[in-house]
């Protein structure tokens, strides 16, 4: 009777801290051996939430593969006053990094995504503003955009940044403020 209340026990405080515990039908080394698990979420320490949406061109765009890359989650508009004031320095952070070498991550990489309504003034606001990476994506559904939705976007411009397993690091990070922690996952030599 005692071990029933001790395992019961312990697959409650497991539980509530968050971990699973192997079931009878898993390969584990080690019974008592717990795995923590992380949820996908909005959060800092959440595990980013999958995006996969439309560039320019009609090709879908994962943010998942990126993964093994440290990722900014840019959200901004054409249309977007802060937004355009705030790109030249999203370049340079670009330019400053994607060729970094980091402690845990193969580069730096941004992921765009547009609140923009129209291609023709999202794809002229790109090329404006020398935004010269890869990774644009849009649905073209301004501030009805399903990314912007499943980010809980409010205001643009609004960032996201990630590490190479997918878990947020930090959110809304402009100016001085993206390079310092840009910075902080650079390696030192």
């Amino acid at each position: 009777m005692k071990r029933i209340i001790l395992a019961t026990a312990i697959i409650g405080i497991g539980v509530l801290a968050g971990f699973a515990i192997p079931q009878s039908d898993e390969k584990a080394e080690n019974p008592a051996e717990i795995v923590q698990t992380q949820k996908v979420g909005t959060n800092v320490g959440d595990i980013a939430p999958d995006l996969a949406f439309k560039n320019p061109d009609g090709k879908e765009m994962k943010l998942s593969s990126l993964r093994g890359k440290v990722v900014l989650i840019d959200f901004w508009a054409s249309w977007c006053g802060p937004c355009r004031r705030e790109n030249p320095n999203v370049v340079n952070a670009y330019e400053k990094y994607s060729k970094a070498k980091f402690k845990d991550a193969k580069g730096f990489e941004i992921f765009s995504v547009s609140l923009d309504k129209s291609k023709d003034k999202w794809v002229a606001a790109i090329e404006q503003d020398n935004l010269n990476w890869d990774y644009h994506v849009s649905d073209l559904g301004g501030w009805e955009s399903k990314p912007a939705g499943i980010y809980g976007v409010r205001g643009i411009p609004y960032s996201v940044l990630i590490d190479k397993d997918g878990v947020i690091l930090a959110k809304n990070l402009r100016g001085k403020n993206l390079h310092v922690a840009l910075d902080d996952l650079v390696k030192s030599f």
